[in-house]
Protein backbone atom coordinates (compact mmCIF):
# COMPACT_ATOMS: atom_id res chain seq x y z
CA UNK A 1 0.00 0.00 0.00
CA UNK A 2 2.85 2.39 0.90
CA UNK A 3 4.82 1.13 -2.52
CA UNK A 4 1.61 2.50 -4.44
CA UNK A 5 1.58 5.82 -2.81
CA UNK A 6 5.11 6.54 -3.73
CA UNK A 7 4.43 5.54 -7.83
CA UNK A 8 1.75 7.82 -7.79
CA UNK A 9 3.78 10.74 -5.79
CA UNK A 10 6.00 10.32 -8.66
CA UNK A 11 3.65 10.01 -11.33
CA UNK A 12 2.11 13.36 -10.18
CA UNK A 13 5.48 14.76 -10.00
CA UNK A 14 6.36 14.01 -13.52
CA UNK A 15 2.83 15.00 -14.66
CA UNK A 16 3.45 18.61 -12.62
CA UNK A 17 7.10 18.66 -14.44
CA UNK A 18 5.42 17.73 -17.78
CA UNK A 19 2.79 20.93 -17.48
CA UNK A 20 5.59 23.26 -16.15
CA UNK A 21 7.45 22.72 -19.25
CA UNK A 22 4.71 23.05 -21.49
CA UNK A 23 3.59 26.15 -19.95
CA UNK A 24 7.17 27.45 -19.96
CA UNK A 25 6.84 26.80 -24.02
CA UNK A 26 3.78 28.48 -24.88
CA UNK A 27 5.32 31.74 -22.77
CA UNK A 28 8.22 31.38 -24.78
CA UNK A 29 6.28 30.97 -28.32
CA UNK A 30 3.91 33.99 -27.43
CA UNK A 31 6.75 35.74 -26.47
CA UNK A 32 8.65 34.61 -30.21
CA UNK A 33 5.11 35.83 -31.83
CA UNK A 34 4.66 39.27 -30.33
CA UNK A 35 8.15 39.78 -31.37
CA UNK A 36 7.28 39.23 -34.66
CA UNK A 37 4.46 41.34 -35.04
CA UNK A 38 5.85 44.25 -34.01
CA UNK A 39 8.74 43.71 -35.89
CA UNK A 40 6.18 43.00 -39.20
CA UNK A 41 4.53 46.33 -38.38
CA UNK A 42 7.89 48.03 -37.75
CA UNK A 43 9.29 46.90 -41.29
CA UNK A 44 5.51 47.73 -42.75
CA UNK A 45 5.95 51.28 -41.58
CA UNK A 46 9.44 51.64 -43.17
CA UNK A 47 7.75 50.20 -46.42
CA UNK A 48 5.39 53.33 -46.12
CA UNK A 49 7.17 56.64 -46.56
CA UNK A 50 6.60 58.82 -43.23
CA UNK A 51 6.00 61.99 -45.72
CA UNK A 52 5.24 62.57 -48.97
CA UNK A 53 7.25 65.93 -49.56
CA UNK A 54 10.54 64.01 -51.33
CA UNK A 55 8.71 62.98 -53.55
CA UNK A 56 6.75 66.44 -54.39
CA UNK A 57 9.99 68.27 -54.28
CA UNK A 58 11.29 65.89 -57.25
CA UNK A 59 8.35 66.06 -59.51
CA UNK A 60 6.69 69.57 -58.94
CA UNK A 61 8.52 71.81 -61.34
CA UNK A 62 6.87 69.43 -63.72
CA UNK A 63 3.73 70.46 -63.01
CA UNK A 64 2.02 73.54 -64.27
CA UNK A 65 -0.98 75.84 -63.96
CA UNK A 66 -2.78 76.38 -66.94
CA UNK A 67 -4.80 79.80 -67.85
CA UNK A 68 -7.00 80.04 -70.97
CA UNK A 69 -8.82 83.47 -72.08
CA UNK A 70 -11.22 83.69 -74.55
CA UNK A 71 -12.97 86.70 -76.25
CA UNK A 72 -16.51 86.52 -76.19
CA UNK A 73 -18.91 88.80 -78.14
CA UNK A 74 -20.59 92.09 -76.75
CA UNK A 75 -24.24 91.46 -75.55
CA UNK A 76 -26.67 94.01 -77.05
CA UNK A 77 -28.63 95.14 -73.94
CA UNK A 78 -29.05 94.21 -71.12
CA UNK A 79 -29.61 90.17 -70.91
CA UNK A 80 -29.18 88.10 -68.09
CA UNK A 81 -30.42 91.07 -65.79
CA UNK A 82 -34.14 91.32 -66.59
CA UNK A 83 -36.08 89.32 -69.08
CA UNK A 84 -36.27 90.56 -72.24
CA UNK A 85 -39.10 92.62 -72.72
CA UNK A 86 -39.40 93.87 -68.76
CA UNK A 87 -40.28 97.26 -68.16
CA UNK A 88 -36.91 97.54 -66.39
CA UNK A 89 -34.99 96.77 -69.62
CA UNK A 90 -34.97 100.65 -70.71
CA UNK A 91 -34.08 101.59 -67.01
CA UNK A 92 -31.18 98.70 -67.13
CA UNK A 93 -29.75 99.71 -70.98
CA UNK A 94 -29.34 103.43 -69.81
CA UNK A 95 -27.76 102.60 -66.89
CA UNK A 96 -25.17 100.41 -68.80
CA UNK A 97 -24.89 103.65 -71.27
CA UNK A 98 -24.11 105.95 -68.12
CA UNK A 99 -21.20 103.78 -66.85
CA UNK A 100 -19.44 103.23 -70.31
CA UNK A 101 -21.99 100.65 -72.38
CA UNK A 102 -19.30 97.68 -71.37
CA UNK A 103 -22.18 95.36 -72.21
CA UNK A 104 -22.13 96.19 -75.58
CA UNK A 105 -18.31 95.54 -75.94
CA UNK A 106 -16.82 91.78 -76.58
CA UNK A 107 -15.46 90.44 -72.76
CA UNK A 108 -12.63 88.18 -72.14
CA UNK A 109 -13.15 85.20 -70.16
CA UNK A 110 -10.45 83.24 -68.39
CA UNK A 111 -10.69 79.48 -67.04
CA UNK A 112 -7.96 77.37 -64.95
CA UNK A 113 -6.25 74.27 -65.66
CA UNK A 114 -3.61 72.40 -65.02
CA UNK A 115 -0.68 69.98 -67.00
CA UNK A 116 2.55 68.45 -66.90
CA UNK A 117 5.77 69.04 -68.94
CA UNK A 118 6.95 65.80 -70.56
CA UNK A 119 10.15 66.91 -72.07
CA UNK A 120 12.99 68.95 -71.70
CA UNK A 121 12.10 71.09 -74.84
CA UNK A 122 8.44 72.18 -73.78
CA UNK A 123 5.98 69.30 -74.52
CA UNK A 124 2.99 69.95 -72.30
CA UNK A 125 0.14 67.33 -71.97
CA UNK A 126 -3.25 68.74 -70.02
CA UNK A 127 -6.89 67.77 -71.06
CA UNK A 128 -8.43 68.91 -73.84
CA UNK A 129 -11.47 70.59 -72.32
CA UNK A 130 -8.86 72.98 -70.30
CA UNK A 131 -7.63 75.06 -73.97
CA UNK A 132 -10.74 73.75 -75.70
CA UNK A 133 -11.86 77.32 -78.18
CA UNK A 134 -9.38 79.14 -75.85
CA UNK A 135 -7.18 82.28 -78.14
CA UNK A 136 -4.64 82.24 -75.69
CA UNK A 137 -2.89 80.11 -73.74
CA UNK A 138 -0.27 80.85 -70.76
CA UNK A 139 1.79 78.42 -68.74
CA UNK A 140 3.01 79.11 -65.23
CA UNK A 141 5.70 77.14 -63.66
CA UNK A 142 5.71 76.55 -60.15
CA UNK A 143 8.32 78.43 -58.72
CA UNK A 144 11.17 77.08 -56.48
CA UNK A 145 12.08 78.56 -52.95
CA UNK A 146 12.41 82.35 -53.74
CA UNK A 147 12.36 82.16 -57.44
CA UNK A 148 9.98 84.14 -59.08
CA UNK A 149 6.81 83.31 -61.23
CA UNK A 150 7.64 82.31 -64.71
CA UNK A 151 4.99 82.39 -67.32
CA UNK A 152 4.87 81.67 -70.96
CA UNK A 153 2.90 81.32 -73.83
CA UNK A 154 1.86 78.10 -75.45
CA UNK A 155 0.65 76.87 -78.39
CA UNK A 156 -1.69 73.53 -79.10
CA UNK A 157 0.51 70.93 -81.14
CA UNK A 158 -3.00 68.76 -81.24
CA UNK A 159 -6.20 67.64 -79.59
CA UNK A 160 -7.85 64.58 -79.14
CA UNK A 161 -11.75 64.49 -77.88
CA UNK A 162 -11.99 61.43 -77.77
CA UNK A 163 -9.95 60.75 -74.70
CA UNK A 164 -9.59 64.57 -73.90
CA UNK A 165 -6.25 64.82 -74.19
CA UNK A 166 -4.11 67.48 -75.35
CA UNK A 167 -0.85 68.32 -76.28
CA UNK A 168 0.91 71.85 -75.67
CA UNK A 169 4.17 73.22 -76.84
CA UNK A 170 5.91 76.13 -74.75
CA UNK A 171 9.62 77.81 -76.08
CA UNK A 172 11.80 78.08 -72.73
CA UNK A 173 14.97 79.74 -72.90
CA UNK A 174 16.76 76.82 -70.75
CA UNK A 175 15.68 73.10 -70.68
CA UNK A 176 12.89 72.56 -68.22
CA UNK A 177 12.25 69.81 -65.96
CA UNK A 178 9.99 66.65 -67.04
CA UNK A 179 8.04 64.03 -65.41
CA UNK A 180 8.08 60.54 -67.56
CA UNK A 181 5.02 57.87 -68.25
CA UNK A 182 4.64 54.82 -66.13
CA UNK A 183 2.96 51.64 -66.82
CA UNK A 184 -0.96 52.05 -65.45
CA UNK A 185 -0.99 48.43 -65.99
CA UNK A 186 0.85 47.32 -63.24
CA UNK A 187 -1.00 50.26 -60.91
CA UNK A 188 -3.08 47.93 -58.60
CA UNK A 189 -6.49 48.64 -56.72
CA UNK A 190 -4.61 49.97 -52.99
CA UNK A 191 -1.66 51.22 -54.46
CA UNK A 192 -0.86 55.02 -53.12
CA UNK A 193 -1.08 58.05 -55.49
CA UNK A 194 -0.57 61.77 -55.80
CA UNK A 195 -2.55 64.36 -57.88
CA UNK A 196 -0.81 67.54 -58.12
CA UNK A 197 -2.42 70.77 -59.80
CA UNK A 198 -4.10 73.85 -59.59
CA UNK A 199 -7.82 73.04 -57.83
CA UNK A 200 -9.86 75.79 -57.73
CA UNK A 201 -7.26 78.42 -59.11
CA UNK A 202 -5.66 78.55 -55.49
CA UNK A 203 -2.62 77.50 -57.04
CA UNK A 204 0.32 74.37 -57.03
CA UNK A 205 -1.72 71.92 -54.41
CA UNK A 206 -0.57 68.36 -53.66
CA UNK A 207 -3.41 65.73 -52.54
CA UNK A 208 -2.92 61.75 -52.00
CA UNK A 209 -4.81 58.59 -52.05
CA UNK A 210 -5.03 55.24 -53.33
CA UNK A 211 -6.30 53.35 -56.71
CA UNK A 212 -10.05 52.85 -55.86
CA UNK A 213 -11.05 51.19 -59.09
CA UNK A 214 -9.42 50.01 -62.29
CA UNK A 215 -10.88 49.83 -66.03
CA UNK A 216 -13.76 52.56 -65.38
CA UNK A 217 -15.54 53.69 -68.23
CA UNK A 218 -17.55 56.95 -68.53
CA UNK A 219 -18.66 57.67 -72.24
CA UNK A 220 -16.07 57.34 -74.66
CA UNK A 221 -15.28 53.96 -76.73
CA UNK A 222 -11.73 54.45 -75.61
CA UNK A 223 -12.20 55.28 -71.88
CA UNK A 224 -10.11 53.31 -69.29
CA UNK A 225 -9.77 55.64 -66.42
CA UNK A 226 -7.97 54.79 -62.89
CA UNK A 227 -10.70 56.21 -60.33
CA UNK A 228 -8.86 57.45 -57.00
CA UNK A 229 -9.84 58.78 -53.79
CA UNK A 230 -7.02 61.78 -54.04
CA UNK A 231 -8.87 64.68 -53.65
CA UNK A 232 -9.64 66.09 -57.57
CA UNK A 233 -11.40 69.46 -57.92
CA UNK A 234 -12.11 71.87 -60.26
CA UNK A 235 -8.77 73.31 -61.41
CA UNK A 236 -7.10 69.38 -61.63
CA UNK A 237 -8.33 68.77 -64.99
CA UNK A 238 -5.43 68.18 -67.09
CA UNK A 239 -2.95 67.22 -63.88
CA UNK A 240 -0.83 64.18 -62.95
CA UNK A 241 -1.48 61.25 -61.10
CA UNK A 242 1.40 59.98 -59.67
CA UNK A 243 2.89 56.66 -58.24
CA UNK A 244 4.94 56.14 -55.22
CA UNK A 245 8.14 56.41 -57.93
CA UNK A 246 6.92 59.40 -59.50
CA UNK A 247 5.86 58.08 -62.77
CA UNK A 248 2.84 59.93 -64.33
CA UNK A 249 0.14 57.05 -64.73
CA UNK A 250 -2.89 58.79 -65.31
CA UNK A 251 -4.00 62.48 -66.39
CA UNK A 252 -6.75 64.12 -63.85
CA UNK A 253 -9.72 64.23 -65.65
CA UNK A 254 -13.17 63.73 -64.25
CA UNK A 255 -15.17 63.94 -60.66
CA UNK A 256 -18.18 62.37 -59.54
CA UNK A 257 -20.01 65.04 -57.38
CA UNK A 258 -23.48 66.17 -56.68
CA UNK A 259 -22.11 69.31 -55.65
CA UNK A 260 -19.08 70.11 -57.66
CA UNK A 261 -16.31 69.41 -55.10
CA UNK A 262 -14.38 66.35 -54.47
CA UNK A 263 -15.95 63.74 -52.53
CA UNK A 264 -13.41 60.87 -53.21
CA UNK A 265 -14.68 59.63 -56.50
CA UNK A 266 -12.45 61.23 -59.07
CA UNK A 267 -11.01 59.61 -62.33
CA UNK A 268 -7.24 59.75 -64.44
CA UNK A 269 -7.44 58.66 -68.09
CA UNK A 270 -4.84 55.77 -67.48
CA UNK A 271 -1.02 56.49 -69.40
CA UNK A 272 -0.97 53.39 -71.12
CA UNK A 273 -3.82 55.31 -72.97
CA UNK A 274 -2.55 58.91 -72.77
CA UNK A 275 0.96 57.69 -74.52
CA UNK A 276 -0.12 56.45 -77.44
CA UNK A 277 -2.24 59.85 -78.20
CA UNK A 278 0.18 62.02 -77.27
CA UNK A 279 2.74 59.91 -79.40
CA UNK A 280 0.19 60.83 -82.89
CA UNK A 281 -0.38 63.79 -81.46
CA UNK A 282 3.34 64.97 -81.46
CA UNK A 283 4.11 63.10 -85.13
CA UNK A 284 1.18 64.06 -86.88
CA UNK A 285 -0.82 66.75 -84.84
CA UNK A 286 -3.76 64.52 -84.81
CA UNK A 287 -4.74 61.07 -84.41
CA UNK A 288 -4.42 58.12 -86.64
CA UNK A 289 -6.95 54.95 -85.21
CA UNK A 290 -6.97 51.80 -86.93
CA UNK A 291 -10.27 51.05 -88.05
CA UNK A 292 -12.16 47.79 -89.10
CA UNK A 293 -15.07 49.11 -90.95
CA UNK A 294 -17.85 46.56 -89.30
CA UNK A 295 -20.74 47.80 -86.78
CA UNK A 296 -20.70 44.93 -84.63
CA UNK A 297 -22.31 44.01 -80.50
CA UNK A 298 -21.83 42.42 -77.58
CA UNK A 299 -22.18 38.19 -77.74
CA UNK A 300 -24.51 37.55 -75.00
CA UNK A 301 -25.75 34.16 -73.69
CA UNK A 302 -28.86 33.87 -75.74
CA UNK A 303 -27.51 35.24 -79.03
CA UNK A 304 -24.33 32.08 -77.65
CA UNK A 305 -26.66 29.34 -77.67
CA UNK A 306 -28.73 30.35 -80.77
CA UNK A 307 -24.93 30.27 -82.88
CA UNK A 308 -23.73 27.38 -81.30
CA UNK A 309 -20.99 29.61 -79.59
CA UNK A 310 -19.70 27.55 -75.93
CA UNK A 311 -19.08 30.91 -74.66
CA UNK A 312 -20.89 34.41 -74.46
CA UNK A 313 -17.44 36.20 -75.75
CA UNK A 314 -16.05 38.14 -78.70
CA UNK A 315 -17.81 41.05 -81.44
CA UNK A 316 -20.64 39.48 -83.44
CA UNK A 317 -20.52 41.54 -86.87
CA UNK A 318 -23.91 43.09 -87.52
CA UNK A 319 -23.35 45.34 -90.36
CA UNK A 320 -20.85 45.63 -93.43
CA UNK A 321 -20.30 48.74 -95.01
CA UNK A 322 -17.58 49.72 -97.55
CA UNK A 323 -14.23 48.89 -96.50
CA UNK A 324 -11.65 47.12 -94.95
CA UNK A 325 -13.53 44.56 -93.78
CA UNK A 326 -15.71 44.22 -96.33
CA UNK A 327 -12.66 43.98 -99.19
CA UNK A 328 -11.61 41.46 -96.74
CA UNK A 329 -14.58 38.66 -96.63
CA UNK A 330 -16.25 39.43 -93.35
CA UNK A 331 -19.82 39.13 -93.45
CA UNK A 332 -22.87 40.26 -91.16
CA UNK A 333 -23.11 37.16 -88.17
CA UNK A 334 -19.74 36.77 -88.30
CA UNK A 335 -18.56 36.67 -84.42
CA UNK A 336 -15.15 38.09 -84.43
CA UNK A 337 -12.97 35.76 -81.58
CA UNK A 338 -9.11 37.02 -82.31
CA UNK A 339 -7.93 40.38 -83.68
CA UNK A 340 -4.47 40.46 -84.65
CA UNK A 341 -3.53 37.90 -82.24
CA UNK A 342 -5.63 39.11 -79.41
CA UNK A 343 -8.17 37.14 -77.73
CA UNK A 344 -11.55 39.66 -78.10
CA UNK A 345 -14.00 39.75 -75.06
CA UNK A 346 -16.34 41.99 -76.05
CA UNK A 347 -16.97 45.07 -78.55
CA UNK A 348 -15.49 47.10 -75.91
CA UNK A 349 -12.01 45.39 -76.25
CA UNK A 350 -12.26 45.09 -79.66
CA UNK A 351 -12.82 48.84 -80.05
CA UNK A 352 -9.41 49.70 -78.08
CA UNK A 353 -7.20 47.40 -79.95
CA UNK A 354 -8.44 48.11 -83.80
CA UNK A 355 -8.07 52.20 -82.62
CA UNK A 356 -4.36 51.28 -81.21
CA UNK A 357 -3.53 49.46 -83.95
CA UNK A 358 -0.95 51.19 -86.84
CA UNK A 359 -3.20 52.39 -89.75
CA UNK A 360 -2.77 50.26 -92.93
CA UNK A 361 -1.26 47.31 -91.07
CA UNK A 362 -2.65 43.82 -92.65
CA UNK A 363 -3.76 41.92 -89.51
CA UNK A 364 -5.30 38.30 -89.08
CA UNK A 365 -8.75 38.43 -87.94
CA UNK A 366 -10.32 34.91 -86.48
CA UNK A 367 -14.45 34.71 -87.17
CA UNK A 368 -16.92 32.46 -86.14
CA UNK A 369 -18.88 31.37 -89.44
CA UNK A 370 -21.57 28.36 -89.29
CA UNK A 371 -20.49 26.44 -87.12
CA UNK A 372 -16.56 27.07 -87.63
CA UNK A 373 -13.34 29.01 -87.41
CA UNK A 374 -11.97 31.24 -90.28
CA UNK A 375 -9.31 33.31 -90.53
CA UNK A 376 -9.23 35.91 -92.66
CA UNK A 377 -6.75 39.14 -93.66
CA UNK A 378 -7.94 42.61 -92.92
CA UNK A 379 -5.87 45.74 -93.90
CA UNK A 380 -7.16 48.80 -91.29
CA UNK A 381 -8.28 52.00 -92.71
CA UNK A 382 -8.39 54.79 -90.67
CA UNK A 383 -11.17 55.71 -88.46
CA UNK A 384 -10.98 59.55 -89.05
CA UNK A 385 -10.95 59.34 -92.47
CA UNK A 386 -14.21 57.00 -91.96
CA UNK A 387 -16.39 59.24 -89.66
CA UNK A 388 -15.78 61.93 -91.85
CA UNK A 389 -17.33 60.39 -94.89
CA UNK A 390 -20.12 58.88 -93.28
CA UNK A 391 -22.86 58.29 -95.62
CA UNK A 392 -26.57 59.94 -95.68
CA UNK A 393 -29.75 58.43 -94.78
CA UNK A 394 -31.54 56.09 -97.55
CA UNK A 395 -33.79 57.65 -99.88
CA UNK A 396 -37.80 56.96 -99.87
CA UNK A 397 -39.49 55.07 -102.67
CA UNK A 398 -43.10 55.26 -103.84
CA UNK A 399 -46.08 52.98 -102.93
CA UNK A 400 -46.72 49.50 -103.83
CA UNK A 401 -49.21 46.42 -102.95
CA UNK A 402 -51.20 45.59 -99.58
CA UNK A 403 -48.93 43.66 -96.92
CA UNK A 404 -49.40 39.87 -95.78
CA UNK A 405 -49.58 39.09 -92.57
CA UNK A 406 -48.91 36.34 -89.50
CA UNK A 407 -48.11 36.32 -85.80
CA UNK A 408 -44.75 34.21 -85.22
CA UNK A 409 -42.55 34.69 -82.18
CA UNK A 410 -45.00 37.09 -80.45
CA UNK A 411 -45.00 39.48 -83.59
CA UNK A 412 -47.18 40.39 -86.09
CA UNK A 413 -45.14 40.05 -89.39
CA UNK A 414 -45.64 41.59 -92.96
CA UNK A 415 -43.74 41.65 -96.08
CA UNK A 416 -41.77 44.78 -96.71
CA UNK A 417 -43.65 46.47 -99.65
CA UNK A 418 -42.83 49.82 -101.50
CA UNK A 419 -45.33 51.58 -99.37
CA UNK A 420 -43.87 50.25 -96.30
CA UNK A 421 -40.12 51.85 -97.15
CA UNK A 422 -41.08 54.54 -97.88
CA UNK A 423 -43.13 55.42 -94.72
CA UNK A 424 -39.98 53.38 -92.84
CA UNK A 425 -37.94 55.84 -95.21
CA UNK A 426 -35.74 52.77 -96.02
CA UNK A 427 -34.08 52.49 -99.75
CA UNK A 428 -35.42 50.44 -102.63
CA UNK A 429 -32.82 47.57 -102.31
CA UNK A 430 -34.04 47.06 -98.56
CA UNK A 431 -35.61 43.31 -98.41
CA UNK A 432 -37.31 41.38 -95.31
CA UNK A 433 -40.01 41.47 -93.14
CA UNK A 434 -41.18 44.36 -91.32
CA UNK A 435 -42.61 44.17 -87.70
CA UNK A 436 -46.53 45.43 -87.43
CA UNK A 437 -46.82 44.66 -83.94
CA UNK A 438 -45.36 43.57 -80.91
CA UNK A 439 -46.86 41.63 -78.08
CA UNK A 440 -46.50 43.57 -74.67
CA UNK A 441 -46.33 40.29 -72.64
CA UNK A 442 -44.01 38.41 -75.29
CA UNK A 443 -40.16 38.09 -74.55
CA UNK A 444 -40.02 40.11 -78.44
CA UNK A 445 -41.05 43.45 -76.41
CA UNK A 446 -38.19 42.95 -73.68
CA UNK A 447 -35.70 42.80 -75.94
CA UNK A 448 -36.72 45.53 -77.42
CA UNK A 449 -38.11 44.92 -81.11
CA UNK A 450 -41.01 47.25 -81.72
CA UNK A 451 -43.31 47.96 -84.43
CA UNK A 452 -41.38 49.28 -87.64
CA UNK A 453 -38.28 47.10 -87.58
CA UNK A 454 -37.61 45.14 -90.34
CA UNK A 455 -36.05 41.76 -90.13
CA UNK A 456 -33.35 41.03 -92.53
CA UNK A 457 -32.18 37.76 -91.35
CA UNK A 458 -33.31 34.97 -89.57
CA UNK A 459 -30.62 32.00 -88.44
CA UNK A 460 -28.52 33.76 -90.36
CA UNK A 461 -29.98 33.85 -93.36
CA UNK A 462 -31.43 36.07 -95.59
CA UNK A 463 -35.68 35.77 -95.42
CA UNK A 464 -37.84 37.95 -97.64
CA UNK A 465 -41.10 36.40 -97.25
CA UNK A 466 -42.96 34.90 -94.65
CA UNK A 467 -42.12 31.39 -95.75
CA UNK A 468 -38.53 32.15 -95.60
CA UNK A 469 -39.38 33.05 -91.43
CA UNK A 470 -40.92 30.26 -90.77
CA UNK A 471 -38.53 27.95 -92.65
CA UNK A 472 -35.65 28.85 -90.40
CA UNK A 473 -38.47 28.73 -87.21
CA UNK A 474 -38.57 25.25 -88.39
CA UNK A 475 -34.67 24.28 -89.09
CA UNK A 476 -33.58 25.89 -85.78
CA UNK A 477 -36.04 23.35 -83.54
CA UNK A 478 -34.90 20.56 -85.88
CA UNK A 479 -31.02 20.98 -85.10
CA UNK A 480 -32.61 21.14 -80.92
CA UNK A 481 -31.83 24.95 -81.16
CA UNK A 482 -33.85 26.99 -78.38
CA UNK A 483 -33.57 30.20 -79.90
CA UNK A 484 -33.33 32.02 -82.94
CA UNK A 485 -31.07 34.47 -83.98
CA UNK A 486 -32.80 37.35 -86.01
CA UNK A 487 -30.80 40.41 -87.91
CA UNK A 488 -33.32 43.42 -87.25
CA UNK A 489 -32.62 47.09 -88.39
CA UNK A 490 -33.92 50.03 -87.01
CA UNK A 491 -33.25 53.40 -88.61
CA UNK A 492 -30.73 52.07 -90.50
CA UNK A 493 -28.92 50.84 -87.71
CA UNK A 494 -28.73 46.68 -87.45
CA UNK A 495 -28.77 44.59 -84.10
CA UNK A 496 -28.80 40.79 -83.21
CA UNK A 497 -31.77 39.67 -81.34
CA UNK A 498 -31.92 35.83 -80.24
CA UNK A 499 -35.97 35.02 -79.77
CA UNK A 500 -36.73 31.46 -77.60
CA UNK A 501 -38.11 29.18 -79.80
CA UNK A 502 -39.85 27.18 -76.70
CA UNK A 503 -41.97 29.87 -75.31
Amino acid sequence: MTRSRSVQAQTIAVSTDQDRQAGIWRMLWLAVLGLGLILAQTLSAQARPESLAPLADEVSPAVVNITTSTVIEGRTGPQGIVPEGSPFEDFFREFQDRNGGNGNRPQRSSALGSGFVISEDGYIVTNNHVIADADEIEIEFFPGEGQPKTLLPAKVIGTDPNTDIALLKVEAPSPLKFVIFGDSDTARVGDWVVAMGNPLGQGFSVSAGIVSARNRELSGSYDDYIQTDAAINRGNSGGPLFNMDGDVIGVNTAILSPNGGSIGIGFSMASNVVTKVVDQLKEFGETRRGWLGVRIQDVSDDVAEAMGLEDAKGALVTDVPEGPSKEAGLLAGDVILSFDGTEVKNTRSLVRTVGNTEVGKTVRVVVYREGKTETLKVTLGRREDAERQASPAPSTEEDGPSVTEKELLGLTIGTLTDTLRGELNLSAETDGLVILSVNEVSEAWEKGLRAGDVITEAGQQKVTSIRDLEARISEAKEAGRKSLLLLVRRNGEPRFVALNLLK
